[in-house]
């Protein structure tokens, strides 16, 4: 079932972005009065087609993509059957390179748009809701095993990031922390002040799969909370709003040390210290072989809300948006220079499906939509032969030269463009795969 759920998010939210996308070059080549042959979400072969005055619209059996077939323009249809015959006043070919220039970016611009009207809708519904750096530093981090190989402790509090000060916790794995050259953390370990650098290729061990979460949270005290039925916490009486105090006779005063303790007495029996309004009790508990003691823990930090009105939605949601850009530029940065390994870096449709997860999050399907929005607004202005940002480089070349390139080098080049594409498909297709075992 959470493959089924994985499979539907990700085959929507493709549709969503596909559909508009190719509707933004579709509406802007009928505006100059372009014929527009085909539009279609998903590749053949085709599901269900319908055709309205000139346009067949339709869904193909392959949801990994769309495209819309305008006359007389050279594309991945590669029909130069008709670009062979005498140009007509309602082709691609014979507008205006601004005409043409503005239909090829159509896509590009409402992809943008489509991005950050949905951060921005996230915002104004949502809110903000984080752990600002005051309320963490009362305590530090914990420091798991890929902090904890970089230098980083627990209880560690970080001041800076590359000197400079931040708003909230998770700034600390942001952008300017993971993605700078030379970055590096300000630490505090008691009274001594540090400074740890953070390695070129930490995301990359970020993005192992088997070291998922293993970097660095907030470090807390906590209370008891919700009491799972028929758990060892119900069996011995552990109420919601008790406090523990020691496991098997070691003080723990966050949730860390509470879980490094209880492990040490896995699949045995170990006695809880637990404080209840006033009293003080003893509860021997019965772990079985994963530790499970079958509790919520109710986090004893500040999380602060900031909810904001729409034209402060709009700021930080198109702040939002441009910064996931941002992020993929910086990150393809770090493949170029050989800093990420390129198969921990890149997803295909099977790693994206694994991060909308097996539940259905309202919430997190859009973040990832507008996130997949505009970084499919940027992947297809790349210059590269067969997707838009090709096209651009070959029209503007026009507009300034004066000179159109001809038929024959635009069918070349487009070739060569699929080709390229088709090898980052086969890659990503394949390492997502890899990545399954």
């Amino acid at each position: 079932m959470e493959g089924l759920i994985m499979a539907a998010q990700i085959i929507l939210s493709l549709s969503i972005l596909v559909g508009v996308h190719e509707a933004g070059h579709m509406f802007a080549a009928k505006f100059f009065g372009m014929r527009v042959e085909q539009f279609s979400i998903g590749f053949p072969p085709k599901i269900f087609g319908v055709k309205y005055g000139e346009t067949e619209y339709s869904f193909g059996a392959i949801p990994l993509g769309g495209f819309v077939k305008i006359s007389g323009m050279i594309d991945e249809s590669m029909d130069m059957d008709a670009m062979s015959e005498e140009p007509k006043d309602y082709e691609f070919r014979t507008k205006p390179a601004w005409q043409r220039l503005i239909v090829m970016l159509g896509g590009i611009i409402v992809n943008v748009i489509v991005g950050v009207l949905i951060f921005t809708a996230l915002v104004f519904t949502y809110g903000e809701q984080y752990f600002p750096k005051e309320e963490v530093n009362k305590y530090g981090i914990v420091a798991h095993e890929i902090a904890q190989d970089i230098g980083l402790k627990s209880g560690d509090v970080i001041v800076n990031i590359n000197g400079k000060d931040y708003d909230r916790f998770s700034d600390l794995m942001g952008s300017d922390a993971l993605l700078s050259d030379n970055g590096y953390y300000t630490v505090l370990r008691g009274s001594e002040k540090l400074k740890i650098d953070i390695p070129s290729n930490l995301i990359e061990a970020l993005s192992d799969k088997n070291k998922a979460g293993m970097f660095i949270e907030p470090r807390f005290p906590f209370k008891v909370g919700a009491i799972s039925p028929s758990s060892a916490a119900d069996k011995v009486g552990l109420e919601s709003g008790d406090k523990i105090l020691a496991v098997g006779g070691v003080p723990v005063d966050y949730f860390d040390q509470f879980e490094v303790e209880k492990h040490k007495h896995a699949g045995s029996s170990v006695d809880l210290s637990i404080l209840r309004g006033n009293e003080n009790l003893k509860l021997t508990v019965d772990l079985d072989s994963s530790a499970t003691v079958g509790f919520q823990a109710v986090p004893l930090l500040i999380l602060k809300t900031e909810q904001y009105g729409l034209v402060e939605s709009a700021q930080i949601g198109s702040k939002q948006a441009f910064a996931a850009v941002w992020l993929n530029i910086k990150g393809l940065g770090k493949v170029f220079s050989g800093d990420i390994d390129p198969r921990k870096a890149l997803s295909g449709p099977i790693g994206i499906a694994r991060i909308f997860g097996g539940t259905w999050d309202w919430h997190r399907f859009w973040n990832l939509t507008g996130m997949l929005s505009m970084v499919l607004a940027f992947m297809n202005l790349l210059p590269i032969p067969a997707l838009d940002g090709g096209h651009v480089v070959f029209l503007l070349y026009e507009m300034i030269s004066g000179r159109k390139p001809s038929d024959k080098f635009l069918e070349n080049a487009q070739k060569v463009g699929m080709v390229m594409l088709l090898a980052l498909m086969v890659f990503v297709f394949g390492n997502d795969i890899w990545n399954l075992f």
